[in-house]
């Protein structure tokens, strides 16, 4: 069994903030933001009917690591009204694989024709990545959700530590300024599955984000949070379809 430590590292990658991949249109919204939050806005992002159509590339996986990716869809679909299901024909669908490395996902809907974008909606989990809590953070990216730290107002909360980040991932810790992504008016959430770990990108293995409030611990893989359901439900459950 790998560890916590490890099976994060996995999730800090060469991708947006390690684990995003964003269309063109997203990435120039995220870097040209002025106001921001971290779920995302746009609802041409949110899966059509509350249901995620996925595709699942077996020979990626062995029977345990589909259990699991199954039972993170399970937990997700039992705390909200999100659906999952098979793809089928030639309908648009996540494409859930293991052949690249690390864990990284998609955020939001994003159909393979968007802007003749050269990525197709993927979600890929490598080896490392089969922890519960990782899993769904991944499929949480794919429902339309960013990182809880880039978040507007997180410089009341956490406290980035630049000098102990590694040159060239300082990008890693910008904040959204756009209202691209909202809060949906819940708090700022240490116990985020969505939230980067203390030593996220060290150069040094020295601490990269200090919580501002006491005796609270951020990077948690063990599943989602009740802000992150709260943040779900409002997301896709509350709004009108």
């Amino acid at each position: 069994m790998f560890s916590l430590g490890s099976s994060l590292d996995f999730e800090l990658g060469e991708y947006f903030e390690g684990d995003m991949l964003l269309m063109s249109r997203q990435k120039k919204a995220v870097l040209a933001a002025e106001k921001n939050r971290n779920g995302l806005i746009d609802g041409v992002k949110r899966w059509p009917e509350r249901t995620v159509v996925y595709q699942i590339e077996e020979d990626d996986f062995d029977e345990e690591q589909v259990k699991i990716i199954e039972a993170a869809m399970e937990d997700i679909a039992n705390k909200s009204c999100i659906k999952f299901r098979p793809k089928e024909k030639d309908e648009h669908a996540v494409l859930i694989k293991g052949s690249a490395d690390g864990c990284f996902s998609n955020v939001g809907y994003s159909s393979a024709s968007e802007e003749n974008d050269e990525v197709k909606q993927v979600l890929n989990l490598s080896k490392g990545c089969f922890r519960h809590g990782t899993v769904v953070h991944e499929m949480l990216h794919t429902l339309g959700f960013y990182h809880m730290q880039s978040t507007y107002n997180r410089d009341e909360f956490v406290k980035i530590i630049w000098e102990n980040i590694k040159a060239g991932k300082e990008y890693n810790f910008a904040k959204y300024t756009n209202d691209t992504v909202t809060d949906f008016g819940v708090a700022y959430d240490y116990n985020s599955v969505m939230h980067y770990p203390e030593k996220a990108f060290s150069k040094n293995g020295n601490k990269t984000i200090i919580p501002l409030q006491d005796d609270v611990k951020i990077g948690q893989r063990v599943g989602m949070s009740e802000s992150d359901i709260i943040k779900l439900n409002k997301m896709y459950c509350e709004s009108e379809r």
